[in-house]
């Protein structure tokens, strides 16, 4: 049987355990949160509307109800709003919440290590990339891995897809490094019906550096905009969260855009990836422009800063 753990039945967990109910991610899936009621009101509507979708059990339980799962999403923390990382200007963006999520990990992770040693764990809380390393060193094991940049991803695809009237999924891109204002946009592999969109931009005269600012402005604060209709970007994260799962707890090794620790820079970056049973089997490094290596170089570089930092005030707390 599969079993798919949720720790943190906020917008964002039950966005998960919604969509990973209706594709049939897992047989059994547990809601854990520190509102029991909250977790037990969530499991309880989904599963009124359970029988709609293939044979899945959804109920809360406790961190001791995790064993035996494959994998186990991990949602609690502050979101953005709560956070204050809801600025457009501010340079740290969803980095602003590490201090407070890195508190909510140490008291969690270890809970769910010591229920479920066996499972690869997700962490969909943000800023990912840090937390995958603090999740690592908490778990001491690296069996983890995030949904990063698959979002970003999506939205870099429909994104071009709409300005140039095609569906997105005839769209190859990729967003890569880091989930936030530092993603690294590969634009110099992006394909269209295997089509490079260099080619399709010169041949239509489309000026590529609007098109490039213009994508990107609305890729980068997505997740703000959303925030400002509806309080919590959830949806999205909630469909791709699933989507990873489905793919540890069905063993695919499909190639999908996610975080784990990167040993050549010595910290978590978000890469294609070859997703089974064990989270990141293995990486895709996409070729990369002179420019997007720099990118990718620079967010590393500021990411492992971030880390080391943190790690330091721990230490000397």
């Amino acid at each position: 049987m599969n079993k798919l753990g949720i720790v943190g039945a906020g917008a964002v967990g039950a966005a998960v355990a919604l969509a990973a109910s209706v594709r049939g991610v897992a047989d059994d899936i547990v809601l854990v949160d520190r509102s029991a009621a909250r977790a037990k009101g969530v499991a309880t509507d989904l599963r009124y509307g359970a029988p709609l979708s293939p044979s899945v059990n959804v109920h809360a339980g406790d961190f001791e109800d995790l064993a035996g799962a494959g994998l186990v999403v991990i949602s609690a923390g502050i979101n953005e709003k709560t956070g204050g990382a809801t600025d457009r200007n501010d340079p740290l963006g969803r980095l602003r919440l590490l201090r407070t999520n890195v508190e909510v990990f140490h008291e969690i992770v270890p809970k769910i290590v010591a229920a479920a040693p066996q499972a690869v764990l997700m962490v969909v809380t943000n800023p990912p990339e840090p937390l995958v390393d603090i999740a690592c060193r908490l778990a001491r094991h690296t069996h983890v891995l995030s949904t990063s940049t698959m979002l970003d991803t999506l939205r870099f695809r429909v994104h071009i897809a709409e300005r140039f009237g095609v569906s997105p999924q005839s769209v190859e891109a990729y967003v890569i490094s880091e989930h936030g204002t530092f993603s690294v946009f590969c634009w110099s592999s992006v394909r269209i019906a295997g089509k490079p969109l260099e080619q399709i931009v010169a041949e239509r005269y489309i000026p590529f550096d609007a098109l490039r600012a213009s994508v990107e402005q609305d890729v980068r604060f997505a997740n703000i905009s959303i925030i400002e209709g509806i309080g919590a970007s959830q949806y999205g994260i909630g469909m791709v969260a699933a989507r990873v799962a489905e793919c540890v707890l069905r063993d695919e090794r499909a190639v999908l855009p996610v975080g784990s620790y990167q040993s050549n820079y010595g910290v978590t970056l978000s890469v294609p990836s070859i997703v089974g049973r064990n989270g990141v089997e293995d990486v895709l490094w996409p070729q990369l422009s002179p420019e997007e290596q720099a990118g990718v170089d620079a967010s590393a570089k500021r990411l492992k800063g971030i880390v080391a930092e943190h790690s330091a005030t721990e230490a000397a707390a």
